[in-house]
């Protein structure tokens, strides 16, 4: 027996703004908002993300991020920065490179070139 991921879960204090903001980065749709308490996206070609409303922020660093890919690593970045994300590091060597951010809620993520 196996089990199958289904869907990445972010707690937040806003969960309707931050799932706005993802849903614009990944070309996603809302499809249920649930009074703003647990609302979901649906992503092309890619999991489902849920962002839960919580009272207060997990303190300390998130332990589960994102890491997505793009085919332009320095024009995505740009884009995520004009959007509201925050940079982090450009990390990696000749061989590979990514770029770690933040979303508005400063919930860490990873962008990274498509392979």
């Amino acid at each position: 027996m196996t089990i199958t991921p289904a869907m990445i879960t972010c707690d937040t204090t806003d969960a309707t703004a931050l799932a706005t903001w993802w849903a614009e980065q990944t070309g996603g749709t809302v499809t249920e908002e649930n009074d703003g308490w647990y609302v979901i996206v649906a992503v092309p070609g890619g999991p489902t993300l849920a962002f839960q409303k919580v009272e207060e922020p997990t303190p300390g660093k998130n332990r589960l991020h994102l890491d997505v890919v793009t085919d332009d690593l320095a024009a995505e970045v740009e884009r995520l920065r004009a959007a509201g994300a925050g940079l982090v590091a450009e990390r990696g060597d000749d061989s590979f490179r990514w770029v770690t951010m933040t979303d508005p809620a400063g919930n860490e993520f990873c962008v990274a070139p498509r392979h």
